[in-house]
């Protein structure tokens, strides 16, 4: 036994190489590899990791000669499989792999993956096909995916859970937390239109924006819609953070704005309910799966200021609503606990390598 729980039964741990975006020590976004990477470590694997170049073209390279030179040393190889430019990279490692001989796991992600096998339908089935097991973090991806790779397995976006202080919200303060990238797909400057609609009828409104800034422009809309709206005195952006300081930061909140305009299972939301926040989200993508309407979330339309606004005007005068959000919220973060998911994780992998 181990501290996340029984595995099954008979089996070994073995050697993993984990392939995927090592590159929150830059400031970037921390990737469930990177969780899983040390969660498997912790739990007596021996992990390889790839990769933490910065520059694309260095990354690419040393995934696969990772892949390659260090075939003898490990027995199954895991790799994250995004849309766009990303899927170039995955491909070229499974090429490594199988030259190699290696068995490996692909794991889905990203909320435009949908999107882009409508474009090349034949090159993801053939990558998906190729792997010796497929997981998805969300249903939407495994519904999604389905006619291109008919079993895959669901193995949800996990979080520490002790690392999230539960408050239950039975009186919300008006207090909004929104926590992302300052990007345009995730549409930022709509929570400052929710904000600047809210203040006024609620004077104590503000609005508290957490998140690294992709530089594509998103940052500067959102202080310039502030000055527009006037409400930057209402406003307050901070700069990505540590992944250990998002509870705190969360806890300066009672609602939690979810704003994007492409998703599949975020673990900032996942995160934000482990605190017992109110959720208010765009019902895009993934999201209207990983969320229960009226359970414990509410769920509307994208760029939709509007209903955004008036879902939060519910939560602050429906204390019951509230309540029920604030509780159910908890209860569905309690299932995506690394206790729950890292057991079914070596499962599949030891089940991998026996095969390969």
């Amino acid at each position: 036994m181990n501290r996340y729980g029984d595995i099954a039964a008979g089996s070994t741990r073995k050697c993993i190489l984990v392939v995927g975006n090592f590159l929150s020590r830059y400031g970037g976004s921390r990737g469930v590899c990177e969780d899983l990477a040390e969660r498997l470590a912790d739990a007596g694997w021996k992990v390889l990791t790839a990769s933490r170049k910065r520059a694309r073209i260095l990354m690419l390279l040393d995934m696969v000669l990772t892949a390659w030179h260090r075939r003898a040393e490990y027995d199954v190889a895991q790799i994250d499989v995004f849309s766009g430019n990303a899927f170039v990279w995955a491909e070229a490692v499974c090429w490594a792999l199988r030259r190699a001989h290696k068995p490996y796991v692909l794991t889905l992600h990203g909320g435009n993956l949908p999107h882009f096998v409508q474009r090349h339908p034949h090159r993801v089935k053939r990558l998906l096909q190729s792997a010796a097991a497929v997981t998805a973090p969300s249903r939407y991806l495994q519904e999604q995916m389905a006619p291109y790779r008919g079993e895959t397995v669901l193995l949800p976006n996990p979080l520490e859970l002790g690392q999230y202080r539960f408050v239950a919200r039975r009186r919300p303060a008006s207090k909004l937390v929104w926590l992302r990238a300052f990007h345009t797909i995730y549409n930022p400057v709509l929570a400052v239109n929710v904000l600047a609609r809210l203040a006024r009828s609620h004077p104590a409104i503000a609005l508290i924006m957490v998140g690294p800034d992709k530089d594509d422009g998103s940052l500067q809309a959102v202080q310039d819609a502030a000055r527009f709206l006037g409400v930057s005195d209402r406003l307050t952006i901070q700069a990505g953070v540590p992944r250990a300081d998002v509870p705190k930061w969360l806890q300066k909140g009672d609602i939690f704005l979810n704003t994007t305009n492409v998703d599949n299972a975020p673990v900032s939301v996942l995160e934000a309910q482990a605190c017992g926040l109110c959720v208010v989200s765009t019902n895009v993508g993934g999201l209207p799966y990983l969320l229960d309407q009226e359970q414990d979330a509410l769920l509307v339309p994208p760029q939709d200021p509007a209903a955004m606004a008036l879902a939060v005007e519910r939560i602050l005068t429906e204390p019951r609503l509230a309540e029920r959000l604030s509780r159910s919220a908890r209860a569905k973060a309690e299932q995506h606990d690394w206790s729950v998911i890292l057991p079914q994780w070596e499962e599949l992998l030891n089940k991998v390598a026996r095969r390969g």
